[in-house]
């Protein structure tokens, strides 16, 4: 579903990245994981559009969106969530799912002022399908409490719940689980379970806990330095001497292309 080639991003005279590639496989939950610095978040921001690499292209459904905007790929299927919540604080839990879902007659006045019916319609629509989400996220008791008072673990969860108002294909999860407690991030991770294999939705995740890994990801990319450095299932991951040495031994080792 996503694929990048030979991706390259430059902050001022640091490479970030350097010639990464890598595939994120349809109706998968995959793992990116390495070290401080590796590049993951980047490669995150390179995928939904918010950095221009300085070399290489994306490519989403087999279609180059190297120079589309990030809403632009949002209207293709591609949603992402933060490692800081990004919520309207003054909004509450409802409003803040409404306010995320794509309203295409809300967004001509014309509309508003002439097409009340359709308008009124999708309002209704959009409406219902944010208590739909509540309801499946388990946030009923907060769903008129202000995004903003909510604990973190909540947030996440919001943050989740409002990339699913977009009717995604993927959606990107940038350390969804930090600062969670383990009750809430056993929940969190049954969701996203749930949203894979009963609705076919892709995910790929980024995460330092390589247990929470092992329970959610079929497949696992590490990078390292800015490049990919191996891929495969957790176990394989973990026992390979790249990975430790990355990891543990000051990220000496041999990259892979």
């Amino acid at each position: 579903m996503i694929r990048l080639e030979s991706i390259c991003v430059d902050f001022g005279g640091l490479r970030a990245i350097d010639h990464a590639s890598f595939e994120v496989e349809a109706g998968r939950i995959t793992g990116l994981i390495g070290p401080n610095g590796a590049g993951k978040t980047t490669a995150f921001n390179v995928i939904a559009g918010a950095v221009r690499p300085s070399a290489g292209r994306v490519l989403f459904d087999g279609k180059d969106i190297t120079g589309l905007k990030p809403y632009q790929r949002a209207q293709r299927g591609l949603a992402r969530t933060f490692q800081i919540p990004h919520e309207f604080t003054r909004l509450t839990v409802l409003e803040n799912l409404m306010a995320a879902a794509s309203a295409p007659e809300g967004e001509n006045v014309f509309n508003v002022v002439f097409r009340r019916g359709s308008f009124d319609a999708e309002e209704r629509a959009i409406y219902d399908r944010a208590r739909e989400t509540v309801r499946f996220l388990e946030l009923e008791h907060v769903i008129d409490v202000p995004a903003g008072n909510l604990s973190g673990g909540q947030k996440k969860l919001v943050e989740l719940g409002r990339a699913l108002m977009r009717d995604p294909k993927i959606i990107l999860l940038d350390e969804i689980g930090a600062g969670i407690n383990r009750t809430l991030l056993g929940k969190l991770a049954d969701k996203i379970k749930l949203l894979n294999t009963e609705q076919g939705l892709t995910f790929c995740l980024i995460e330092h806990d390589l247990d929470y890994v092992s329970r959610l990801c079929d497949h696992v990319l590490v990078m390292a330095q800015g490049q990919l450095l191996t891929e495969g299932t957790v176990d394989q991951v973990r026992n390979d001497e790249r990975v430790i040495e990355a990891y543990f031994g000051g990220g000496k080792y041999e990259a892979q292309a």
